[in-house]
């Protein structure tokens, strides 16, 4: 059977991958559970913006038009990987969600799609990011089943919360984001875990982001030393979301979640408080019950790869998190480690 490259997601990471496997003339499918190219974007919360201004926000060959210094919104990038798509003529299957994927005794692999249809493939590319299942603690369980519970994957606007006050677990980027923007016509909590470093959103007039581009800084590797320390510390750029800034517009820090009694939500440091609705912004999990393939994950369910590159014969990933370097986990990563993978699929 010759090479033919199954290329599974159409968000930035499956569409990079697309884009490379294009120049190299390999023959290849890209199937996406959504209905549009971009809807992993359109069905998060309504005022997203990326963490990375519009020239760190790119794919290969196709530059985000705008304001290079600013930050493109949710829509906006949603639109972007719809249009790059067409502009490169990829080949994907929208309303084609993988529900299982298995090796095939010959050494090839089979993927049965959510309408029953069944595709077969030399090298499979797993292109459906970091962002599959949100993390719910069991604490959840501990409140009253009146609470209204959401994560950062149901949360779209405020509208959704009813009136009353609100606790947002997960002092990260998303969860503050959530806060701020509830803080406006609820009485609001963060529960925050670990010191978080921000970083200033501009130095000496440019970009953070331009400054760890160019430093190399985005290139360090998980097992370097500047790597180490930014994945321990897991910083993002402070605009205007550090916790002083944030208790400023009405929002008060609690620390840690601990348990939770009816409506009432415990902290480590004792304190407690009545809430009518919690949003869960703690994280997410890999979802990997679809691949029936041993090796391909751990124990726990997340997926096992070196650099992208699985234990699993010609199986791949692209968009995994710290995949080659702190880049792998944005959009200025996608199209380097894309690169990587499909120059060893075609070697």
């Amino acid at each position: 059977m010759s090479k033919f490259v199954l290329v599974i997601g159409a968000g930035q990471a499956g569409l990079a991958t697309g884009y490379h496997l294009r120049e190299s003339g390999l023959p290849f499918q890209i199937v996406d559970a959504g209905s549009r190219v971009g809807d992993s974007w359109r069905n998060r919360y309504a005022s997203l913006t990326l963490f990375t201004p519009r020239q760190f926000s790119a794919l290969p060959g196709l530059l985000l038009a705008g304001n290079r210094e600013l930050y493109p919104s949710r829509d906006e990038f949603a639109d972007y990987l719809q249009s790059y798509a067409a502009l490169f003529d990829l080949p994907i299957r929208l309303d084609s969600g993988v529900v299982r994927l298995v090796k095939e005794a010959a050494g090839g692999f089979e993927a049965q799609l959510q309408n029953g249809e069944r595709i077969r493939a030399t090298h499979v590319v797993i292109a459906t990011g970091a962002f599959q299942k949100p993390i719910i603690p069991s604490t959840a369980s501990e409140f009253a089943p009146g609470i209204v519970q959401l994560t950062s994957d149901s949360y779209r606007e405020p509208s959704q919360v009813p009136p009353g006050p609100v606790l947002v677990v997960g002092d990260g980027a998303t969860g503050r984001d959530i806060a701020a923007e509830l803080s406006a016509g609820h009485p609001t909590f963060l529960s925050a875990g670990k010191p978080r470093k921000l970083f200033p959103e501009r130095i000496l007039g440019k970009s953070v982001w331009w400054w760890l581009y160019w430093s190399g800084l985005m290139k360090a590797s998980k097992e370097s030393r500047a790597g180490r320390y930014m994945e321990k510390a897991d910083p993002f750029p402070d605009r205007n979301r550090n916790l002083d800034s944030l208790s400023r517009n009405g929002v008060r820090i609690m620390p840690r979640l601990t348990s939770a009694a009816g409506s009432i939500a415990q902290f480590s440091d004792g304190s407690a408080t009545e809430v009518v609705s919690v949003v869960w912004a703690v994280g997410y999990r890999d979802d990997s019950s679809w691949v029936e393939i041993a090796s391909a994950s751990d124990s726990s369910g997340s997926f096992v790869h070196t650099e992208g590159v699985s234990d699993v014969p010609n199986l791949f990933f692209v968009g995994r998190p710290w995949q080659r370097n702190r880049a792998s986990a944005l959009i200025m990563g996608a199209g380097p480690d894309a690169a990587v993978i499909v120059k060893r699929i075609a070697s």
